[in-house]
């Protein structure tokens, strides 16, 4: 397991694009809020292309992306969702990355290169935050990504909303998943190895997938090998209103498998943006409702 150093005020943030096409406008106001708390920002050269008409390049994104993990002035990699990502994942120059270990920090289709990049090397990434997240920075947001990469106090998860024991229990593992679809992709890839017992965290929301949906990719990872090492499942926000429908399903998930299955809305497409680090060693109460890291020397 490897660990990046934390951002210090001044460090540069590189911001790049895998999964989407830029907007000049939206992000010259994410980038303005992004310098405003102290740090430089790089931009990369494609991420206003639109090569395909829905994207650029794959060349372009990947070089993108790599020119960011060889520049030693880049701390934080910092990418949104959309759709594409795992495009990429032939083309990222994994050696680079565990030479020069830095943060990496995504959310949603994002998933895909944040557990190929942890299975090819085992630097911890983090799942939760996007750029555009800083076009309207709200407190809970900003005070996740503050413990977690500028304080380093991140010792228990912090929640800002009720969370649902859906089968009782207390489990550990390494921390692992993200966006339902997209993890459920990485399954029997190259790019992602079983390697370890896993806590795994999923996210989805209605606007994107209903609940029928939801189920067939927790059916696929149920039906893969991989459901053998999970201990535990922690599933983030799907709508503003609790889908009963998701809660029975989650349910049954919990109770297939003898596993602790808890859900909230601290993380996903909603409001709250926590952050999950991807490798980092957890123990999920779901009766306690707590989520603790455990700190490795």
């Amino acid at each position: 397991m490897m660990l990046a150093y934390k951002l210090k005020i001044g460090d540069t943030v590189g911001i790049v694009s895998p999964s989407h096409i830029a907007s000049v406008e939206r992000y010259g106001r994410i980038i303005a809020k992004i310098k405003s708390l102290g740090f430089n920002v790089k931009t990369g050269e494609n991420i206003y292309k639109s090569t395909y008409g829905y994207l650029a390049s794959e060349a372009e994104r990947a070089y993108d992306f790599n020119k960011m993990i060889l520049d030693d002035t880049v701390k934080m990699i910092f990418f949104g969702g959309g759709s594409g990502a795992i495009e990429l994942l032939p083309y990222i120059d994994y050696a680079a990355v565990k030479r020069n270990p830095k943060i990496f920090l995504s959310y949603s289709d994002g998933t895909s290169i944040l557990n190929a990049i942890y299975s090819k090397t085992g630097l911890i990434t983090y799942y939760g935050q996007t750029p555009g997240d800083f076009e309207d920075l709200r407190y809970y947001t900003y005070e996740q990504f503050a413990s977690h990469f500028l304080l380093g106090n991140a010792e228990t998860f912090v929640s800002n909303s009720e969370w649902y024991s859906l089968y009782d229990g207390i489990c550990e593992g390494t921390l692992i998943g993200g966006y339902t679809l997209n993890f459920a992709l990485l399954l029997n890839s190259c790019y992602f190895k079983l390697q370890n017992k896993y806590v795994l965290f999923l996210e989805d929301h209605e606007k994107f997938n209903d609940v029928a949906t939801v189920s067939m990719f927790l059916s696929h990872i149920e039906q893969n090998e991989f459901i053998n090492r999970v201990s535990g499942l922690i599933f983030g926000h799907y709508s503003e209103i609790i889908n009963q429908d998701l809660m029975e399903r989650l349910k049954r998930f919990g109770a297939k498998h003898n596993i602790p299955v808890a859900y909230c809305d601290d993380f996903g497409h909603g409001t709250n943006h926590a952050i999950l680090p991807i490798g980092k060693n957890i123990v999920l109460n779901t009766i306690a409702k707590t989520l603790k890291f455990v700190n490795e020397e």
